[in-house]
């Protein structure tokens, strides 16, 4: 990321009901979302009612993303036997998403495939890889900052756990060792820095590499990535993490001076790493302290009725829920939490597909309408990740 992070489930209508006929009849074929219901512009606390009454449905989350993709998806050429892709940043098509916000894009991609186990989007996701290595080559060590090549090695990886891909795991692993070498040191006791200007350590990069390294771990059998995600997270405990509260603070500068507070991406990737942690340390505490930070997140940083905050001090803020949404339902699922979240994160689910437009896209405020004309492509992951993630469980 280029700047700062501190400043960087309605019931189905007829209509919706019978456009999910279609989808199932013509299975690849370009949606057609133009006769999505829109929500109704009156009473907004009926609206609010309607969402909380249901998980949406499976069809749903799937709708959710086919809707994206149609809004962003663009296939440009053909690499090797196969294709290429990106999504662009807006609806208005005016160029394609930068380098983070693309690898997340494609995790959104990556979440719906594992819940829906659909071939398109297997095809998509790979396509959209090939964009990624089409645009930026192989191993991104001109990328200066560490966080966006680490998001770029995870979705690497999360790709290889469906294709068995060499080419995957190997770009995933190569860049992974790239920041390690050049971002890991003893100052501040350990930790990643975010940029090659080593100015602050950030959550950010430091959370990701962690699931990234426990995916490198069970991918290749190499217990030295297991030891760095117990590095990493170790150092993030001692440093980023306030044990009373389960706050993941943002970032820690060269002196030793917290700098950002939390935000859903630092809590959720948190979380995502104390889960896969938990597994090989049993003894370690790491689901103790990924239930603490669930805890504060949702008592911490949501509304009275647990809604996710807006997160918009600047456009690269606004697809951080999408991000606490994959790592926080994989953890309730993987950590047998559902009795304890479960309601939270569908009521999250619900609001946000109840308040879409007509072309079925979510923007970050899940508490009134998404505008028909609405451009984000990255904001509008956050609704899509949430659809599919409590699908987990």
């Amino acid at each position: 990321m280029k700047i700062p992070h501190c400043v960087k489930k309605s019931t189905c209508s007829n209509g919706l009901a019978a456009l999910l006929i279609i989808f199932a009849l013509f299975g690849c074929a370009k949606k057609d979302v133009k006769e999505l219901e829109k929500m109704p512009a009156g009473n907004a606390s009926e609206v609010a009612s309607t969402a909380a009454a249901a998980q949406p449905t499976k069809s749903e989350a799937l709708l959710a993303m086919q809707c994206y993709n149609n809004a962003f998806y663009h296939e440009y050429g053909t690499y090797g036997p196969s294709y290429k892709a990106y999504f662009y940043s807006d609806v208005t098509h005016s160029g394609r998403m930068d380098f983070w916000r693309q690898a997340e894009a494609i995790e959104t991609v990556i979440d719906a495939y594992t819940i829906n186990n659909d071939p398109d989007l297997r095809n998509k996701m790979v396509y959209l890889y090939n964009g990624m290595r089409d645009a930026y080559g192989l191993l991104w060590t001109s990328n200066t900052y560490n966080d966006d090549v680490i998001w770029g090695a995870l979705m690497c990886i999360r790709a290889f756990q469906i294709t068995n891909d060499g080419g995957m795991k190997d770009m995933a692993k190569n860049n992974f060792d790239m920041v390690w070498s050049r971002a890991w040191d003893t100052n501040l006791g350990g930790g990643l820095w975010w940029t090659t200007g080593k100015t602050t350590k950030n959550a950010c990069v430091n959370a990701p590499a962690a699931i990234c390294a426990m995916y490198l771990y069970q991918a290749t059998g190499d217990a030295g990535y297991r030891d760095k995600a117990k590095m990493i997270t170790d150092w993030m405990v001692s440093k980023l993490y306030a044990s009373g509260t389960g706050e993941v603070r943002g970032a820690i500068n060269a002196a030793g001076t917290i700098t950002e507070g939390a935000r859903t991406y630092t809590q959720g990737t948190f979380i995502g790493a104390c889960s896969l942690l938990q597994n090989a340390y049993p003894s370690g505490g790491y689901k103790t302290m990924a239930a603490k930070a669930m805890d504060y997140t949702k008592n911490s940083m949501c509304n009275a009725q647990g809604l996710l905050p807006d997160e918009y001090d600047t456009d690269d803020c606004q697809g951080f829920k999408a991000i606490f949404a994959r790592w926080a339902c994989k953890f309730v699922h993987d950590q047998g939490y559902q009795s304890t979240y479960s309601s939270w994160l569908n009521y999250n689910a619900a609001q946000a597909w109840a308040y879409r437009n007509s072309n079925g896209l979510m923007w970050g405020q899940w508490w009134h309408r998404t505008p028909d004309n609405y451009v984000n492509s990255f904001e509008t992951t956050c609704g899509v990740a949430m659809m599919n993630g409590v699908w987990l469980f």
